[in-house]
């Protein structure tokens, strides 16, 4: 008896399925990976449920279209407001910060106001809103 040395026509897809998949759930781990950034609570411009802020004196950061920043009405450059925020903690660490800002501010300011806030301590950060018109 002589055996059979039949050639097949035939492409076996299994293993090129398999590699396929194998290469998109890599690609999606990774995508998810690479995905980064800060998880935050975004304020609402809506009807708020939520109490006001009780305890120690509340400190108002203020940043104009310009540029300029205020604390508590006092204008100040970026580095007395850091400086002085350090002192704020010092004295009261539990007084909550709320940052103002109009439409107009640029965003780095913005930026740079709670960068200052974060690195002089303050863990109750809030940032003003207005109710949108009914």
């Amino acid at each position: 008896m002589q055996a059979d040395n039949k050639s097949y026509d035939d492409i076996n897809v299994t293993p090129m399925v398999d590699l396929y998949l194998v290469l998109l759930l890599i690609f999606i781990i990774m995508t998810t990976a690479g995905v980064q950034g800060v998880k935050v609570n975004l304020p609402r411009g809506g009807p708020s449920t939520s109490k006001p802020i009780e305890g120690p004196k509340m400190q108002a950061v203020t940043v104009d279209d310009q540029g300029n920043i205020k604390l508590n009405a006092k204008a100040v450059t970026l580095d007395e407001l850091s400086t002085m925020l350090e002192a704020l903690h010092g004295t009261t660490p539990d007084s909550p910060v709320v940052v103002r800002g109009s439409t107009g501010t640029p965003y780095q300011t913005i930026m740079d106001v709670l960068t200052a806030i974060g690195r002089a301590g303050f863990t109750n950060i809030g940032l003003a809103t207005q109710a949108p018109k009914k």
